[in-house]
């Protein structure tokens, strides 16, 4: 299952790390840290000209990517809990 994370960009639930508030994670300096290094190591990719409101940790094929997302962090939270229920609900049905 994928998750659509704003813009034109989805990615697949299994790769995400941690979704996490922007505003309230970077209150903290080693956060702040964390996401300048990053940066400055090209691990983060904007999504979109919109203020991020959330970042997207994800390891893919053994490899880190940050997304900066438009998207709250409560919003793509609620949609990967949705679409876990639904991969759960046909997994329990064999479809």
């Amino acid at each position: 299952m994928f998750l659509h994370i704003g813009g034109e960009y989805v990615v697949p639930i299994k790769n995400i790390i941690a979704i996490m508030d922007l505003e309230t994670t970077t209150l903290s300096k080693d956060t702040k840290e964390f996401l300048k290094i990053a940066e400055e190591e090209g691990f983060i990719k904007g999504i979109s000209n919109d203020i991020p409101k959330s970042f997207i940790i994800t390891e893919i094929d053994k490899k880190s990517k940050i997304y900066l997302s438009p998207i709250s962090s409560v919003t793509l939270q609620k949609r990967a809990g949705f679409i876990n229920g639904i991969s759960n609900c046909l997994k329990h049905r064999n479809l």
